[in-house]
This record gives C-alpha cells, structure tokens and sequence, in this order.
C-alpha cells in the first residue's frame, strides 16, 4: 500500500490562517493588561506625560484601542482588534494581489520547463 503526502490547499491554509488571526484580535485582547503600554508607562514616570499632544487620528472610529459606540472595554477591544485585522488583512492582500506576477510565459527556477511541459521560452534579442 503505497502512501501519497497530500499537499494541503492554499485555500484551506489561508481560512485557519484567517481564523487563528481574528481569534487572537478578538478572543486574546479581551484578556489584555489594561495597563499602560510601556512608553505611557514610562512618560508618566519621568513626568513628560502631560505634554503629550493628540494624534490627528484620535477622532478616529478606533482610537486608543477601542471602538467608539461600544461602552464595554473589553469587547471595543475585540472589535477593534477584529476590525484591525481585517484591514490589514484586506489591504495586504490587495497589495500582494495588484503586484502579483502575471507573466505566466516566464519558467521559474533555472531549467524548469512551462506548464505544458515545454521548454521554457527565453527573450530574443536583436543587435546585441
């Protein structure tokens, strides 16, 4: 009986990947310090907290980790890691996808052939 290793599908890897990251945003944040983060922390001990300014964002949806409209802490936290996520996620993916590799004609490693199994086709050039 022979075994064949099956690949999995990047579909498939790309859900749980999706999954495990929205679980992380919104499940583990509801478990996060509410402490100040480490540069508030240590503003506030040498004294320079005071002089900070507000970032032109903090009218924001989502400033300071949380959303606006959601008096819970904990869960504007979770929606604003969910939210967080999604963006980043939809934004990298549309980058990867604009500057995808389109030119299917080129192999790609040395010495692969094309997907038909032909050799692969190499640029001619002229009068060089």
């Amino acid at each position: 009986m022979s075994t064949s290793s099956r690949r999995p599908s990047p579909r498939r890897f790309f859900a749980v990947f999706l999954l495990a990251a929205l679980l992380v945003a919104g499940v583990a944040s509801y478990y996060a310090s509410s402490h100040p983060d480490g540069l508030e922390f240590v503003a506030e001990k040498t004294g320079f907290l005071d002089t900070a300014e507000d970032s032109p964002a903090a009218a924001s949806p989502f400033a300071d980790y949380s959303t606006k409209g959601i008096d819970d802490d904990r869960v504007s936290g979770g929606v604003a890691g969910v939210v967080g996520s999604l963006s980043v996620l939809v934004l990298a993916g549309g980058l990867f996808w604009v500057l995808r590799r389109r030119d299917t004609d080129h192999a790609g490693p040395a010495g692969a052939s094309g997907s038909d199994g032909s050799a692969p086709s190499t640029p001619t050039t002229s009068g060089v």
